[in-house]
């Protein structure tokens, strides 16, 4: 026999306090077994609980009757589960909910109800472009994309609440799977099945170099050329690996001189004098953030452009407001341009 707690993973919802709610769903199974077990009582009170509950029961019950082995395994689950006895059996086989089954009974009822409000929320949200998005975005580039493509995107929908959240690429797809978040501007990078990803422009890598530096003239480098000179990487999960991968695939391993995780600090170092660095986005002009000149040269080889897009969690409906931020997306990269990489030694 199929036990009660099985539910508990469809029908429960943990909170961040580590508080359980019941689900709409669980409710509506609930409610659905107790009111087919009330509709049996010979309780004089059942009547007017069935009135009042008359129409939430038609929308959770159907017209599928549920079978009396059903209901006599349903009582035994949920007074075992919930720990209070809903019922009292008599000899004749009926039943009476008890004084606690009543106001379980009654709190279902109540619990539908404002389940049913939540829909009705839900159903205005999505079919306007309105109401709260979270949006995270790849650090490696969201200072120079996301101030600008949100104050556009919120001009166009003042109605919409916009959050946003700049993590690395494994942080991002964490809170995609968590839902903590509707959509992620970033890289194809180890996308799972359970997410769509929106491509919205490719990106070839580049070499960052300070001004001064030999191969600064030059149309494009090799990894072989790299090779031996020293690299500040890019040290972020899954950027990292791409990095890297350049020199991998050709059997090489290049020399990393310094490792760091955040990108404007990169830009610094290179201008610096550290050593080079690769990377995919470039900023809009040629400068480091301590005001040094940089150079940009086309990475020759085998390595891949990645994909910058907006990944969403897979669902069989998508909100007009989470569509209308990937069309804005859209519409800010033909504007915008590629990010500066338009201007790359080519």
């Amino acid at each position: 026999m199929i036990s009660f707690s099985d539910f508990l993973p469809k029908f429960l919802v943990f909170s961040r306090s580590d508080s359980v709610f019941c689900t709409s769903s669980a409710m509506v199974w609930i409610f659905a077994v107790l009111r087919q077990l009330d509709a049996r009582t010979d309780s004089s009170s059942s009547s007017t609980l069935r009135n009042r509950c008359s129409l939430n029961s038609r929308r959770t019950t159907g017209s599928a009757p549920v079978s009396a082995p059903s209901i006599s395994a349903s009582i035994a689950q949920l007074e075992a589960e919930f720990g209070v006895q809903l019922f009292v059996r008599k000899h004749s086989h009926a039943l009476s909910l008890t004084a606690g089954g009543r106001v379980f009974l009654k709190e279902a009822a109540r619990l539908l109800n404002e389940a049913d409000a939540l829909h009705d929320i839900a159903d205005n949200i999505a079919g306007k472009v309105r109401g709260p998005l979270a949006i995270g975005c790849l650090l490696t580039f969201a200072q120079i994309v996301l101030p600008t493509l949100r104050k556009k995107f919120e001009d166009a929908h003042p109605d919409v609440r916009v959050r946003q959240f700049e993590r690395n690429q494994g942080q991002l797809l964490e809170m995609l799977q968590r839902g903590e978040i509707d959509a992620a501007l970033t890289y194809d990078l180890e996308l799972s099945q359970d997410m769509t990803f929106e491509s919205l422009i490719q990106l070839p890598a580049y070499v960052m170099l300070p001004a001064a530096h030999p191969l600064a003239a030059r149309l494009a480098i090799t990894p072989e050329e790299l090779v031996a000179e020293p690299m500040v990487l890019l040290d972020l999960p899954y950027s990292r690996e791409y990095f890297l991968s350049a020199f991998q695939m050709k059997g090489l391993r290049p020399n990393i001189a310094e490792r760091t995780g955040d990108i404007a600090v990169m830009r610094s170092m290179v201008a610096n004098g550290f050593g080079y660095a690769i990377a995919n986005m470039r900023p809009l002009n040629t400068l480091s953030p301590d005001g040094k000149p940089l150079v940009f040269v086309r990475l020759d080889g085998d390595l891949r452009p990645l994909t910058m897009g907006v990944a969403v969690p897979k669902a069989e409906h998508r909100t007009r407001t989470v569509q209308a931020f990937i069309d804005h997306c859209r519409l800010f990269v033909v504007k915008q341009g590629i990010f500066g990489t338009e201007h790359l030694a080519r």
